[in-house]
């Protein structure tokens, strides 16, 4: 081999290695577009004008002011007169119930501890982030409150605006109903926290299901929403999976623990977020933990392209070598 080719083949894998080492990005750095209906892969930037510090992760503020409901097994606030109707699928609520195990419906109030899976093609609209069997008798506390002005409105329009851009949404009602380290049942001391926030503004609606610490059962969990004869309806990844915790750090939005929904739709559900859809220069890119089904990795590590153009390098350098 002349000094040639030696010096292209140390030249070659000196810049390989600098690939490797200095390629850690993200997905964040590739989303250059977006569309009126398709969310935002850009994590959001909240208000901390009157924000509890002490608010964890991505869940809004909840505790002061709130009205606490009782500690009850299987029980459920009495009905919420909304200052203003939400609009879910065609249909405008001027009433809620949010019930102890994980869920809201609006006709009235709902017991179960046993959830079903969406779609169920059941007679009853159904916002349940987090549906199972808890027990708030010992610990824990469900609490909700209406928002009509204030930073909670500020923030809930940016994070509208920026999971779904162009719509030049401007928000004017925000419910939010927050289970705070409450128990699974006959597991008391168990925490699970988790929150549901209705957002409307003009005839336009969205839902968000923020998840704190979730702690292990083998109990089912059903996470999403369904409505009447399961016209729209959407399973969160994890639902009816034994032992599942992943709610906390999975997202449609790119914001770890976070899924949002535009639910003032009348058309078919087929086209609710995803995060398994292929990947396009306008949607989110899909993501998992070893980017086995995924052109990019979550958080650090190679991206498809530095990868490809790695492997592609590294091609020509064993081509040289065996020369």
């Amino acid at each position: 081999m002349d000094k040639e080719l030696v010096t292209m083949r140390n030249q070659i894998m000196l810049f390989v290695l600098f690939l490797l080492m200095t390629s850690k990005v993200t997905t964040a750095d590739f989303v250059t577009t977006s569309t009126t209906d398709v969310p935002s892969t850009t994590p959001a930037t909240t208000s901390t004008t009157d924000v509890p510090s002490t608010t964890p992760g991505p869940l809004y503020p909840f505790g002061a002011g709130d009205t606490v409901s009782s500690r009850s097994d299987d029980g459920s606030s009495p009905p919420i007169t909304l200052e203003q109707p939400f609009v879910y699928f065609g249909k405008p609520y001027q009433q809620i119930y949010v019930n102890h195990n994980g869920h809201l419906t609006f006709n009235e109030a709902f017991a179960s501890y046993k959830p079903y899976r969406f779609p169920a093609f059941s007679s009853r609209d159904l916002i349940a982030p987090f549906w199972t069997d808890l027990d708030n008798r010992w610990n824990g506390t469900i609490s909700y409150r209406q928002y009509s002005s204030g930073s909670v409105l500020q923030q809930a329009t940016q994070d509208i605006n920026q999971y779904f851009p162009n719509l030049g949404f401007s928000v004017n009602w925000v419910f939010v109903a927050t289970w705070d380290k409450v128990a699974y049942y006959n597991n008391f001391g168990t925490e699970i926290t988790f929150q549901v926030v209705l957002i409307a503004g003009g005839q336009s609606s969205f839902i968000l299901m923020n998840y704190g610490e979730i702690a292990p059962t083998t109990q089912d969990i059903q996470a999403g929403y369904d409505t009447v004869s399961s016209i729209h309806y959407f399973s969160i990844p994890g639902s009816f999976q034994s032992n599942d915790t992943t709610f906390s750090n999975t997202s449609n939005v790119n914001v770890a623990g976070r899924w949002a929904f535009q639910t003032n739709a009348t058309t078919s559900t087929t086209d609710v977020p995803s995060t398994t859809p292929a990947p396009t220069s306008d949607e989110p890119f899909a993501v998992d933990d070893f980017c086995i089904d995924s052109i990019f990795c979550k958080g650090q590590g190679l991206t498809g392209s530095v990868y490809m153009l790695s492997t592609l390098l590294i091609l020509v350098f064993l081509t040289i070598l065996n020369n």
